[in-house]
């Protein structure tokens, strides 16, 4: 890959976009088969994979693997490879939320959900049509919205204490290389609000062992005070807990939605803004190239574009 020199060159023209939904993984031990949407360019080889977790929002199909099409449209037609499962977590699956073992929220579950998709990559090739032997296998990222991100912290080397055992839960995946929490929840001792008894296992999260590259976005409009008066910051955490390499990417006048990255038009987006749901594409995206292909200027290419304008929506920070 040469290297770029300008966000034109960075991003590039879109390719068409084939996507193959659903994607039925039988997984042993898993109360229903694991089913996944599987999103890629047309065109070309050793595509990098993107594993995206959903969030737990209000709407029905958005928290499955028919959300979040305005990210996973924009990077598969940049040239990932995007895999969407649905986690036993999402509405679509609420007969299962009452006795089974990690309702309602399945935080384990939907960690060990893309450890399964990992390890059938293979399978995943060879059941999906014009995808055979055009994935790179070596170079993989998670991204994550909301409780997905939480997931995503998991998954980058974050810890917690299992409310149910009291044994310390270790979910690092070295087969992740980078990451992109996307209004990820933050520490535990904040949580104070009416919603904090539903995720008891937010209280003990570790950042200190994430270890694993990560852009952090937060809105600074972020005010989530069913689980915390902590105000906004309470979403950059992962970003000041977590040793370096971090970046954060904090978005002016965003709340929880980001503009809107969970669907089109999405009814509980509160935030409806277009402009920025396309501009959490293009850094995140920028972010994941340049962590994946380090001879890749994509992200400071993305980074001198931000600041160059007269009216910035967001600003990053690193360590």
């Amino acid at each position: 890959m040469t290297t770029t020199t300008s966000t034109a060159d960075a991003f590039g023209s879109p390719t068409p976009v084939l996507s193959f939904s659903p994607l039925v993984l039988p997984v042993p031990g898993r109360p229903v088969d694991l089913q996944a949407r599987v999103s890629a360019p047309v065109t070309g080889t050793d595509l990098p994979v993107l594993l995206l977790s959903h969030g737990h929002g209000s709407s029905n199909h958005l928290s499955s693997l028919n959300g979040y099409a305005p990210l996973a449209n924009f990077w598969a037609a940049h040239g990932f490879v995007v895999i969407q499962p649905t986690h036993l977590s999402s509405r679509t699956l609420s007969h299962l939320h009452t006795g089974t073992a990690g309702a309602s929220l399945f935080w384990r579950s939907r960690a060990e959900d893309m450890k399964h998709i990992i390890d059938l990559l293979d399978v995943i090739e060879g059941t999906v049509p014009q995808l055979a032997g055009r994935m790179d296998h070596s170079r993989v990222a998670v991204a994550g919205h909301s409780l997905g991100g939480h997931t995503a912290s998991l998954l980058l080397g974050a810890r917690l204490t299992d409310p149910d055992d009291g044994k310390e839960a270790n979910l690092i995946e070295p087969r992740i290389k980078a990451g992109v929490l996307l209004a990820a929840p933050g520490r535990g001792d904040a949580l104070n609000g009416p919603r904090a008894q539903t995720a008891s296992f937010f209280r003990t999260m570790d950042f200190s062992t994430m270890t694993t590259p990560a852009l952090v976005v937060a809105g600074d409009k972020d005010d989530s005070r069913h689980f915390t008066d902590m105000g906004p910051d309470w979403h950059a955490d992962p970003y000041h807990l977590a040793p370096g390499p971090k970046s954060l990417l904090t978005l002016f006048d965003a709340e929880h939605g980001l503009g809107g990255i969970s669907g089109y038009d999405a009814a509980e987006t509160t935030d409806e803004n277009p402009e920025r749901v396309a501009a959490v594409g293009r850094l995140t995206w920028a972010y994941l190239r340049t962590q994946l292909y380090p001879a890749d200027s994509a992200w400071q290419a993305a980074r001198d574009a931000l600041t160059a304008g007269s009216n910035p929506f967001g600003r990053v920070e690193s360590k």
